[in-house]
């Protein structure tokens, strides 16, 4: 899948370095052109040389070097590039990406390259988990940089914790995903939703959900780097807005009923992966309700139920929504995808640990109307996001 493409490689100095050499040489054995950009602390670790036998081509790492067989170098390799990947990415490599910083050879190249960036964090759990860190990490993900979370264990410092450099099977997976990234949804109008509604009780307190929008947020990321327009109406989060994706944020279920009729007969495909309340508060206390007794009770009427009306209107929409079950999961999912006239419904079991709201991961049943089911075994959202999309577009060409 790599043969014949141009992956830049960005070494930045973190005690790290010596495992991407082992990186270089798999991505050479997968036929990429590979060429290596050091900064001069990551030179301190392993020499230019080694990386020079490994990749077949110059290292550079004075930005002042004489020039030999390529022009103005960092111009030279940013177009060149298919692919910038950075690894290790240090705290300080991040931050000054982040704002704008090009002081040396790497990050004058990262600021010039118009290709998919891939930064690999590695350092010790501490500045990792710093906020300045997370933060100008955050931020980076907004502007459609990409990135792979470390893994934890034994780290170099002695400190046990998150922050190791993933495998290179891991980051290897990743470079391909970013290569063979598909633009199948290009002209297509995908109207998403994400998040938990809130349900007012009081001007303090409202009736919620566990859902974080992960999934929703994975897949309007996913969505708009394959070429489509995507509007997201999102529920209350604190997750980034993936670039390039329109949002519009609301807060009860029937805020986001106004929102989603409102682009529903522009849409192409609609993705109901919003967690919307079925109940709320009869009566909204215009004042904070304060404790008079033992018990508070509340009466609470039925929400409408935004992925039937929108069955009811379906047009030329793809419709797909999402069940969250505890228990007889096929049995509900099946029952709501005939009822509410959807075209795919992606079921999963919440009650499973490690797995559903709030989690990095999924396990997931997709069932159609015409009785299939895929099975998914456990995956990062990101990559349940590719797969719900693939399985979308093969959808809309019936």
């Amino acid at each position: 899948m790599l043969k014949g493409k141009n992956i830049v490689v960005g070494v930045a100095g973190g005690i790290a370095v010596y495992k991407v050499v082992d990186i270089v040489s798999q991505l050479k054995k997968q036929g990429a052109n590979v060429y290596v950009i050091m900064t001069q602390s990551a030179a301190n670790f392993v020499t230019p040389l080694t990386f020079r036998e490994i990749s077949g081509q110059p290292v550079t790492v004075d930005m002042w070097a004489e020039t030999t067989n390529w022009n103005v170098e960092h111009i030279s390799l940013a177009s060149r590039a298919d692919l910038f990947l950075l690894a290790p990415a240090t705290g300080n490599i991040i931050g000054k990406i982040a704002n704008g910083i090009a002081d040396d050879m790497l990050t004058t190249t990262v600021m010039a390259t118009t290709a998919p960036t891939l930064l690999v964090p590695a350092m010790n759990t501490n500045m990792y988990l710093n906020p300045i860190v997370q933060k100008n990490i955050d931020k980076l993900t907004a502007l459609g940089y990409h990135f792979t979370k470390p893994e934890s264990g034994m780290l170099a410092c002695g400190v046990e914790g998150i922050g190791r450099l993933p495998e290179t099977k891991v980051i290897l997976n990743k470079v391909n995903q970013l290569l063979s990234q598909k633009n199948d949804f290009v002209g297509k109008k995908i109207l998403i939703t994400a998040g938990g509604t809130q349900e007012a009780i009081d001007p303090v307190r409202y009736i919620g959900n566990r859902s974080s929008g992960k999934m929703g947020y994975a897949l309007a990321s996913a969505a708009v780097a394959r070429g489509a327009m995507v509007t997201l109406i999102s529920g209350p989060t604190h997750l980034i807005v993936p670039c390039g994706v329109k949002v519009e944020y609301v807060e009860s279920a029937a805020h986001m009923r106004e929102a989603v009729l409102a682009h529903y007969a522009d849409s192409d495909i609609v993705i109901k992966a919003a967690a919307v309340a079925d109940y709320r508060p009869q009566n909204t206390a215009e004042h904070k309700i304060k404790k008079t007794g033992e018990i508070l009770q509340l009466t609470l009427e039925k929400n409408p139920d935004i992925l039937l009306e929108l069955g009811q209107l379906k047009a030329h929409q793809v419709l797909v929504g999402f069940a969250a079950e505890t228990q007889q999961l096929v049995l509900h999912a099946q029952e709501k995808l005939a009822r509410k006239n959807l075209d795919m419904i992606i079921a999963n079991d919440v009650s499973m640990p490690g797995v559903g709201f709030n989690a990095d991961n999924n396990i997931a049943k997709l069932l159609y109307r015409d009785g299939r089911i895929d099975e998914l075994p456990k995956m990062s959202k990101e990559n349940m996001a590719e797969v719900i999309l693939d399985k979308i577009h093969i959808e809309c060409r019936k």
